[in-house]
Order: C-alpha cells, then sequence, then structure tokens
C-alpha cells in the first residue's frame, strides 16, 4: 500500500492573513485614544492656566493655598480681599515681647496707600529718606515688600492679595492681565507700581513694553508714558532686569524725569552695581530708594526666612529695609504668612514705601525740619 504525501499548504497566521492590517489597526486605534487624552489634559490645563499670546513667562503656575498659623484666623477676609477699615497688628518695639494680657492681633487703621503721593519738594533722595539708627529704638523697623513680575497671570497673585498686612506689587505692562492685576492689587488694599521692563547686559528678553540703551528719547518717552498710562494706578516704578540701561545716565535721566513729572517714587531693584540711578535722582531731588534684599534667590523657605532675617537686620540699623520677591515663587506667600505673627510680636512694621515717606515727610513737619537733613 503507497502512502500520499499530503502537500500542506500556508497556515493561516493567528492574526488572520494579514498581519499586517492588523497591526497597522491597532497602532491606528491606540493613536486615537492617545490623542483623546492629550486632548482631555489640554483642556484641564487650560482652565488652571490659560495660555494666551504674551504668556511667555518660562516658569510653572504654582498651586498653593495661605494657612494662617494657630490663632490668627481671623486675620484673613474671606472674600480675599481687603476692606478700607481691615485691621491689622500693631507692632511692640523691636526686642520686646508683647505683653501676655494683650491680644497678639490688636488692631490699628491700616493705611490706604494708593492715593498718598509725596510731593518731590517733601521727599528727601536715597538712603536719606530712612531713619538713622540712633532714632529706632523709640519707634518701630519696618519691612517693605514688594512682589515683582506680576501681570502674566491673575491666580499666582491671588495668594499675595489675601495676605493681611501692606504689600507692593510691581505690574509689568503690556502683558496678558496687566490691568486686572492692577486693579485688583488696589482693591486688595495693596500699593501699585510699575515694573518698567529694561535691557539687560545678559541679553534676556525683557519682554513687551520695554527699553533699550539704543532708544532714542523719543522712544523711551512714548514708551514708559504709555505703560504708566496702562496702570493709572501705580505710585512708583521699579526696573524689571535693566542692568544694562540703569547704568545709562542718558536713558535714566529720560526715565526718571518722567517719574518725577508724574509724581511718583523710583525703586532700583539693584540689578547692577553700576547704576546711576541714585545720583540721577538727588541731582532732580526726587523721591529714590533701593532694594536691599532678594527673598527667593533659592526659593525653598529656609532661604527666604533667611533673606528675611537679612531684612529685619538692615530695617534695625537704617529704620527700614526693602525686600523683593517675585509673584511665581512658589513657596514665598505662604512663607511670609507663616513668619508675620513672629514679626508683629518682635515689634517689626510692615509698609509701603510711599506710606513710609509720608510718615517720614509727617515726622519732619512737627519737628520744623526737612526730611532727610
Amino acid at each position: 500500500m503507497s502512502l500520499k504525501k499530503s502537500r500542506k499548504g500556508p497556515q493561516p497566521h493567528r492574526f488572520g492573513r494579514h498581519p499586517g492590517v492588523f497591526w497597522g489597526g491597532l497602532c491606528l486605534i491606540a493613536a486615537c485614544v492617545f490623542s483623546l487624552v492629550q486632548c482631555q489634559c489640554s483642556r484641564e490645563a487650560s482652565s488652571t492656566a490659560p495660555a494666551t499670546g504674551t504668556t511667555i513667562w518660562p516658569y510653572g503656575q504654582p498651586e498653593y493655598q495661605i494657612e494662617l498659623p494657630e490663632g490668627y484666623e481671623g486675620l484673613l477676609p474671606a472674600s480675599g480681599t481687603l476692606p478700607s477699615d481691615q485691621a491689622t497688628p500693631q507692632s511692640t518695639p523691636a526686642g520686646k515681647t508683647a505683653e501676655a494680657s494683650e491680644p497678639a492681633t490688636k488692631p490699628e487703621e491700616a493705611p490706604q496707600v494708593q492715593s498718598e503721593r509725596v510731593p518731590a519738594s517733601k521727599a528727601s533722595p536715597a538712603r536719606n529718606q530712612r531713619k538713622d539708627a540712633t532714632a529706632v529704638a523709640s519707634s518701630h523697623p519696618t519691612l517693605i515688600i514688594v512682589i515683582d513680575d506680576v501681570g502674566y497671570n491673575l491666580k499666582e497673585l491671588e495668594p499675595f492679595l489675601k495676605l493681611p498686612f501692606p504689600l507692593t506689587i510691581a505690574v509689568l505692562p503690556q502683558v496678558d492681565h496687566t490691568k486686572e492685576a492692577a486693579q485688583a492689587a488696589k482693591a486688595a488694599g495693596k500699593e501699585v507700581i510699575l515694573h518698567q521692563p529694561m535691557q539687560a547686559l545678559g541679553g534676556n528678553n525683557p519682554g513687551p513694553g520695554a527699553i533699550y540703551v539704543d532708544s532714542n528719547e523719543e522712544t523711551v518717552r512714548n514708551t514708559v508714558t504709555k505703560n504708566l498710562d496702562e496702570i493709572p494706578e501705580a505710585v512708583g516704578m521699579n526696573n524689571h532686569m535693566g542692568s544694562a540701561v540703569t547704568r545709562d545716565s542718558k536713558i535714566m535721566h529720560i526715565v526718571l524725569d518722567i517719574a518725577k513729572s508724574r509724581g511718583i517714587y523710583y525703586l532700583d531693584s539693584l540689578t547692577t552695581s553700576d547704576t546711576v540711578t541714585a545720583s540721577i535722582c538727588r541731582e532732580l531731588s526726587m523721591p529714590y530708594w533701593e532694594r536691599d534684599v532678594f527673598l527667593d534667590n533659592k526659593g525653598d523657605r529656609k532661604s527666604i526666612r533667611a533673606a528675611v532675617e537679612e531684612g529685619k537686620k538692615i530695617a534695625s540699623s537704617h529704620g527700614a529695609a526693602v525686600l523683593i520677591g517675585h509673584v511665581w515663587s512658589a513657596e514665598l506667600a505662604q512663607t511670609l504668612m507663616d513668619i508675620y505673627s513672629e514679626l508683629v510680636d518682635e515689634g517689626y512694621s510692615l509698609s509701603t514705601i510711599s506710606h513710609y515717606m509720608l510718615e517720614q515727610s509727617k515726622a519732619g513737619e512737627k519737628e520744623n525740619a526737612r526730611p532727610g537733613d
């Protein structure tokens, strides 16, 4: 008997006769699912931090809430804004603790500093606006906190507007939320200044509304005037970047002349040691201040606390210290709230530049002496 060998044809693949079609279809389905997930994530991200035409700030959008230390819950209004009669704690002299029989939050009238402008004739320039160390013992050393880079995002500004003490908000011009940020800051009882972008030595882009060392006088005047007109709440001005411009006498003469004509002060952020603004302000006899400490060079809470300690030493020696932080610093608002009660108990006052100058001017009038003498 002969055996016939059966000829077996090609066996079907486990995924069918055309595996390429199968894998191609599977990849297409996976791609569709991935696209749907990405779209959903994009919608969620845009709902919390919408990106618009001028949102070029390289930092992320921090998520944080203000937490009050125990016993200070009543300081923070539920609405997130400070009414005109919002109470703030009374300071005790530096080096002394509050009496046990007194509440830690003895109220005093909160200053409405937005409309207070000190005439140039009553404001002495540069460091002379601060008290001598000999006068500090009989008064409260003052910390002046400025928050820079405001305007790109409103959400990151909210925690700072909820802080129950005087604060200065430096608003960038010509960005997404310039006007809304300035209005919100004023409504919250904070002082508002223009954060004027200026050319930096390193070549970093200072953003919209900037002035440059090669700009002619007309361009500088038009730019600064436009920026100030956009922020009518501003009672002062400081530089954003600007290590190149603040060294340039010609450009700074123009900028400071505009500031003087507007009746506002100038705060030098001191991004360079070669700044010429102090000498020009003395020449123009206009209000001028300098930054003493950057609060968030590193950004962690320990470093911020160390920066505040440095500011306290300067304030104790000179009467006041200017501390600059940034709105995108995720740990800053909460850290300031955490140490607020400590500052009050140690006798430090928190104020703004315009209010401090006004108080100095009043003190000079009472003593029949010119401020700065």
